[in-house]
């Protein structure tokens, strides 16, 4: 379980749910994809290479239009502050204790302030590790 965060033009946040979500679905700048916040985890941003989105400073591009807002997945709107601390401020008390046959059953690997990260396998999805508590990862998303 997690929490997914999209960028979205003005007004989307405002849809009714089943609009929101037919929208966030469709192949549009309507709805941007940011990524999803899981616990123990880095943060699983999102790259969209076909929307010129590669990185979190791509990203922060996108977070500063002022023709866009950011909200969860529960439409909750989200200020450029709270999005960067999700993103790049992650951390867990406790050392991850996942043992190695864990780490393999969810392609990942230790990650830095106690969290686990995803293992760099573009199969997978991951394409590469930020340079701080996020992962680049393509694809869909549940």
């Amino acid at each position: 379980m997690g929490t997914n965060y999209y960028s979205v033009k003005r007004g989307v946040e405002e849809l009714d749910s089943d609009a929101f979500w037919a929208l966030r679905d469709e192949d549009s700048d309507q709805t941007l994809h940011i990524g999803k916040s899981s616990a123990g985890w880095c943060f699983s941003l999102h790259v969209i290479p076909e929307r010129g989105i590669n990185t979190l400073t791509d990203w922060i591009r996108v977070f500063i239009d002022p023709e866009r807002v950011i909200i969860d997945e529960y439409r909750t709107l989200v200020d450029l502050t709270q999005i960067m601390r999700v993103i790049t401020a992650r951390s867990r008390k406790d050392p991850c204790t996942w043992d190695q046959e864990r780490l393999d059953m969810n392609y990942a690997e230790p990650g830095p302030n106690n969290l686990v990260r995803h293992r760099i396998d573009p199969e997978n999805g991951c394409i590469g590790h930020g340079e701080g508590t996020w992962d680049y990862i393509e694809g869909r998303y549940s």
